[in-house]
């Protein structure tokens, strides 16, 4: 609808309707808060995180809407055709680009439970954002110098996950890909960095087999990685999506702080994990143009 806009104009409209639909309901999640806040009942409280994750459902569903009508994406997604909107799930992500969000919000809205992830304790304090967050019932984390106090907290911090489907979401990397930051990790991998397994094997720990399944979600951009205002700007753009529902079986469940051979096969499994999708996002890239015989150096 708005195609055919200059690319500043359209990415300023997008970025205006992202910013009032946001503060509309942060304003609509205070009100949340409101109610939830002085009253410390059980069963209340659930009710109030049911209307948050509404709330939270039509914010996506406003985003993903402004998706559709201001960009030809051309979709190549595959593996999203068995989902359950009322399941549990633990997703992990190779991540690339703040785009990275937007692409896991439009491939999934109500088709999984609405997205949460762990957010650093002083994020609390973002304007309209951070009270509407704590509302949605997401975990902050405060880091310490303490590895197993950290843990603790996350595990506390997954408890309230057990009352209503959820889908948590983690960017293994725990930072966007780069070029330089793959050779600073000296990653063993060509285009991703080393995961990390202590975040994810805390959420498989307290939620167990309570988790429908994890899955396994490998973005791609062929054209390159887009920046989020470049992404605002643009007309048209590939995204190619991978999604690989795996079974949490007992093999992946045990307790990552005290058993050191639990840590040693979880991290081994992990490392085989991101190496498949290592590969995988080599496929599907496109293959770099080589010289023709003509166009040889002499």
């Amino acid at each position: 609808m708005l195609r055919f806009l200059p690319a500043p104009f359209q990415g300023f409209i997008v970025l205006t309707a992202l910013a009032v639909n946001t503060i509309v309901c942060a304003l609509l999640l205070y009100l949340v808060a409101l109610v939830k806040l002085p009253i410390p009942i059980h069963s209340w409280r659930i009710v109030c995180s049911k209307v948050a994750n509404a709330i939270g459902q039509g914010w996506v569903g406003f985003n993903t809407l402004g998706v559709k009508l201001t960009k030809n994406i051309r979709w190549d997604v595959q593996g999203i055709d068995a989902l359950q909107p009322n399941a549990w799930y633990m997703l992990v992500a190779n991540h690339q680009s703040m785009v990275d969000i937007v692409v896991l919000q439009s491939i999934f809205h109500r088709k999984i439970p609405f997205l949460k992830f762990f957010l650093k304790k002083e994020l609390i304090w973002v304007p309209f954002l951070g009270i509407a967050w704590w509302t949605l019932d997401f975990p902050f984390m405060k880091r310490t110098a303490s590895a197993r106090k950290d843990m603790e907290t996350a595990r506390k911090a997954c408890d309230k996950f057990r009352l209503a489907p959820v889908t948590i979401m983690n960017f293994l990397e725990g930072t966007r890909f780069t070029t330089a930051k793959r050779e600073k990790q000296n990653s063993p991998f060509a285009h991703l960095l080393k995961p990390k397994p202590g975040g994810m094997a805390v959420v498989l720990c307290t939620l167990g087999q309570q988790l429908h399944s994890i899955l396994d979600v490998t973005i791609v951009y062929p054209e390159g990685t887009p920046k989020l205002w470049a992404f605002m700007c643009s007309n048209s753009m590939e995204i190619k999506v991978r999604v690989k529902q795996i079974p949490v079986t007992t093999e992946l469940l045990g307790d990552y702080l005290t058993d050191r051979e639990y840590r040693r096969r979880f991290k081994n499994w992990l490392d085989k994990l991101w190496d498949e999708k290592d590969k995988l996002i080599g496929t599907l890239l496109p293959l770099p143009a080589h010289k023709s015989n003509g166009d040889e150096d002499h």
